[in-house]
């Protein structure tokens, strides 16, 4: 009776012998397909590795050049705050020399002359005092 369960079971006819070579069969077919899948799977990691050094690649070269732009942009800025800083004192030196020439005049003619004080914004600009409003223009203005 053990032999029948076990011939059934193993599904072969009557030989215990190909019920073996059955399994071993089987066993072979599920180790090549194991086989298949781990290479695939290996396969498949490689590539994910292979995309991700690109990207990271792609990222450091897209970070080096925000750096070169910042880097520029920020050497710009220096250049135009010297350059702007030349200028504010160009024009305070200026006012001033009108400044003294406008009190000559007030002492020379006798007559009393509103000397403005130097713009405190041309000093600060970064605290405007009033709200800047749009200059407006006409196109008669532009006429020659």
């Amino acid at each position: 009776m053990g032999s029948v369960r076990r011939q059934a079971s193993s599904g072969s006819d009557g030989d215990p012998r190909l019920g073996g070579v059955a399994d071993d069969e089987r066993k072979r077919k599920r180790m090549e397909s194991n086989r298949e899948s781990a290479r695939r799977s290996r396969m498949r990691r490689q590539k994910q590795l292979e995309d991700l050094v690109g990207e990271v690649g792609q990222l450091q070269q897209a970070n080096a050049q925000l750096v070169a732009s910042i880097n520029a942009a920020a050497q710009k800025y220096a250049e135009v705050e010297s350059a702007n800083n030349v200028l504010r004192m160009q024009l305070t030196d200026r006012l001033r020399s009108l400044n003294s020439v406008l009190e000559i005049v007030e002492v020379v003619s006798g007559l009393a002359i509103d000397i403005p004080e130097i713009p405190d914004p041309l000093m600060k600009p970064w605290q405007i005092p009033r709200p800047i409003q749009p200059i407006m223009a006409s196109a008669d203005l532009f006429e020659c």
